[in-house]
Formats: C-alpha cells, sequence, structure tokens
C-alpha cells in the first residue's frame, strides 16, 4: 500500500502563508524572468489561465480581474518543502521524496483507519506549516497518485465525486462498485504515465477512462504501445510494478543554465554567469557525493528575437575527477572563452557536469607538475557548511562578481517576496 501526499497549488500556497490577503484572490507564480505561470490558484485555474501561459498574455487580468503574478521564491519554497515532507513522513515507516510539493509513503502494516490517520497527517500538515494538502492512497503507486487526483478534484470541484473521497481517497476501501463508477468518472489521461500523445492514441482506440485502461490486456498495451504503458495498465489492475525509492539513484549528469535578464553582448558578464552556474553545480555534485569527470558550457542567443544567431557549446575534459569548485569553475570559464564571438546577443548559458563517478572511488596517480597535491575536500566542505548555515554566495570565488551588486546577467524576479523562513533580514514582521 502507497500513499502520496501532494501540496495543493504549492507555489502559491507558500506564498499564501506569508500573506494572507492573497486568499480567494487569483495568484500566479512566474517562471525564471517572470516568463511563464508555471503554479496557479484555483481562482486563476478558473478565470482560464493555463500552465504554462506566457505573461504578457495574461498581464491584462491585472486589471480586469484583480490578478496577482509574483516572481518565484524557490529559497522559499524549499525551506517549505523541507518542513512539509518531514511531517508527511509521519504516514508511514518509509519515503520516497517525488518532487518539491510531492511524497509517496509507503503505508504497508500501518494498522488502523488509514483514511483518519491520512486526515490526521494533512491537518497537522496544515496547522504546522500552512499547507493545504490532498492525500491519496492505493495498492500501487499509480493507484495512489490516481487517488490524490480524486481526492484534491472531490474538494475543489464538490459534485465531481463522492464527497466523502475529498481531501483524502483510499481507493483500497471502496466497494467494487463504488470503484468502478469513480473510474468511469476519470478521464483516462489523468493516469499518472499517460502523457498527452499517448492519451491522445487511447482516445482514438476508444480507450477514454480509466475503467476502460484497466480492462485493456497488459500484453495488447505492451505490443500496441510500449512497456511504460503495459506497467501503467498493470499498476492501475493492482500488481505494483514500481518500487519505492527511499533512496534516489544516483545523477547521471548535473546541470545549472539560467536565461539572462537581459541579452550580454560583452564576455566578461558572461564569465561571472557561467562561474556562478559552475559554483551551483559544484555544490549539487558534492550533495550528491560525486566526482565529474568532464563539464560541458554552452552559450546562445534567442530563437524568437531578431538578429544574428549563436549557438555553441564545448566539452571541457578534466585531468581527474573532481568536486572541487576551483577547478570546475576555471574549466567553465576556459570552454567560455574558447567558444565566446563578440557581437551577438546573448540569452542563455550553462554549466553541465557529465561522466559521474562516486567519491569513494580513489585513482592512485602521481600528482600533475602543476598540482600541489592537496586534497581540498575539507575546504569544500567547510565552504558549504558556511554557506548553508548564513545563505548562499556568503562565500564565493571571485570570479562570479561582486555578490552585493546587481549583475546585468541576474534573471528578472522584480515581483520576488521576501524569503521568509531563510534571511534573518527578510523575517516577517508583525505589529500590534
Amino acid at each position: 500500500m502507497f500513499a502520496l501526499v501532494d501540496g495543493n497549488n504549492f507555489y502559491v500556497s507558500c506564498e499564501r502563508v506569508f500573506r494572507p490577503s492573497l486568499n480567494g484572490r487569483p495568484v500566479v507564480v512566474l517562471s525564471n524572468n517572470d516568463g511563464c505561470a508555471i503554479a496557479r490558484s484555483n481562482e486563476a485555474k478558473e478565470l482560464g489561465i493555463k500552465m504554462g501561459a506566457p505573461w504578457f498574455q495574461i498581464r491584462h487580468m491585472e486589471e480586469t480581474h484583480g490578478l496577482v503574478a509574483l516572481s518565484a521564491n524557490f529559497v522559499l519554497y524549499g525551506d517549505m518543502s523541507d518542513r512539509m515532507m518531514s511531517l508527511a513522513a509521519g504516514l508511514g515507516p518509509a519515503q520516497e521524496i517525488y518532487s518539491i510539493d510531492e511524497s509517496f509513503v509507503s503505508v504497508a502494516g500501518v494498522r488502523g483507519d488509514l483514511v483518519k490517520r491520512g486526515h490526521a497527517i494533512r491537518a497537522r500538515i496544515l496547522q504546522w506549516t500552512g499547507i493545504p494538502c490532498g492525500i491519496g492512497i492505493g495498492a500501487t503507486k499509480t493507484l495512489a497518485k490516481l487517488a490524490n487526483h480524486i481526492a484534491k478534484t472531490s474538494e475543489r470541484k464538490p459534485g465531481s465525486y463522492p464527497g466523502e473521497l475529498a481531501q483524502v481517497c483510499n481507493l483500497a476501501t471502496l466497494p467494487p462498485a463504488a470503484l468502478e463508477s469513480v473510474l468511469r468518472g476519470t478521464a483516462v489521461t489523468e493516469v499518472w504515465g499517460v502523457g498527452r500523445k499517448i492519451g491522445a492514441q487511447l482516445i482514438d482506440a476508444g480507450v477514454h477512462t480509466v475503467w476502460d485502461l484497466t480492462q485493456m490486456d497488459p500484453a495488447l498495451a505492451r505490443r500496441r504501445w510500449n512497456v511504460m504503458l503495459e506497467r501503467t495498465v498493470r499498476e492501475l489492475q493492482g500488481f505494483p510494478c514500481i518500487q519505492l525509492e527511499d533512496v534516489p539513484p544516483p545523477k547521471q549528469q548535473i546541470a545549472c543554465t539560467r536565461s539572462f535578464g537581459r541579452p550580454i553582448t560583452d564576455l566578461p558578464p558572461l564569465i561571472e554567469a557561467v562561474s556562478e552556474y559552475a559554483t551551483r553545480a559544484a555544490e549539487k555534485l558534492r550533495e550528491e557525493q560525486s566526482l565529474a569527470a568532464q563539464l560541458l558550457v554552452f552559450a546562445h542567443t534567442s530563437p524568437h528575437r531578431e538578429g544574428p544567431r549563436f549557438s555553441r557549446s564545448l566539452v571541457v575534459p578534466l585531468r581527474r575527477p573532481t568536486a572541487d569548485t576551483g577547478q570546475l569553475v576555471g574549466a567553465a570559464v576556459a570552454g567560455i572563452r574558447r567558444i565566446y564571438e563578440p557581437g551577438y546577443q546573448l540569452i542563455k548559458a550553462g554549466v553541465m557536469l557529465l561522466d559521474l563517478q562516486p567519491n569513494t572511488v580513489h585513482q592512485c596517480e602521481l600528482p600533475l607538475e602543476e598540482e600541489t597535491g592537496r586534497d581540498k575536500s575539507r575546504l569544500m566542505s567547510a565552504l558549504d557548511a558556511i554557506n548553508g548555515r548564513y545563505g548562499k554566495g556568503t562565500l564565493h570565488v571571485g570570479a562570479t562578481g561582486i555578490a552585493d551588486c546587481r549583475r546585468e546577467w541576474m534573471m528578472r524576479q522584480e515581483r520576488r517576496t521576501p524569503r521568509y523562513t531563510t534571511k534573518m533580514n527578510e523575517l516577517p514582521v508583525v505589529r500590534a
């Protein structure tokens, strides 16, 4: 048995915790550089705002419908996610954090009424963090994901499903007739693992609802589509095919890429940008307890702007696998110097760490001529500890520029709210 705990409209809910005046109002959270909507309140959804809607297309709703648009505040969302996940873990003995707002929890062997337990955990999360969530319970992860959709839809759209399924839904306890009715009332495109393309093909084949998909022969799903759909069908039929990953598998690559707040034409700010991205990637690499043997750096112009086009990348092999920020930044700078050409309005750049391997692998090699042979792992640990305590960028390499200055390559975040939970000078103030 599995449960899926999912924060409702998570980014918007995080903002509403510290700004109750946003409750009941249409709110969207915008992507990097305030480009498009990546989170919407229920009120915004009712206005017809689609996920990914470009900001310039919906901006007029500020005046006509009172729409509130906020820049993404990922530092706040990450911290609120950690708090929510720690509480969700109380639902069962094992947990897999699937995304920033979703967590699978194994409830196998948990005694008592799981629905009652789910309501208690949900109430605790709401009271302690202010984040509303839905909980779905099923015999497989796919059924738990489906149950979560039903729980949240029942709450948001009363009448779409039986009221007792709102907020917390356990498909395993429904009588056969009630379960069939719920599955017949749910579109096949709502199933986890059924994308837009396969969903359209299933509808063309006469498979319109989740019930229709549960009646499909898994061998037919594999033969006509692929093994992934076969697995989905088996999961819907109650046969677990996807296990809980309490320890995430090691990453095959680590990337840090950003669009610039405005086009860049000169090399110095480009060096600052890729140095910052390499620094962030190195931090993630050390969190994974891995080393990188190669680094890819790239930059390109916008495909939507007029003018000459530029898009180049370069893979820089490292002399030996490393997680040293200094070496990775040096490789990124060397790479960007190699591919840079003047006369182009560059809009995006990034760094990818490739050929990753565990840091437990030790290569017994003599130090290279230009190396001192000094192990800098303790220095990197101290760097991460200081930045973890006092905030990212407290200590940084000089190539990233002056941290307190507004760098021309930084993203536009004109509507970002304070980082209430992680910055002392941005703590919320309550006045009597």
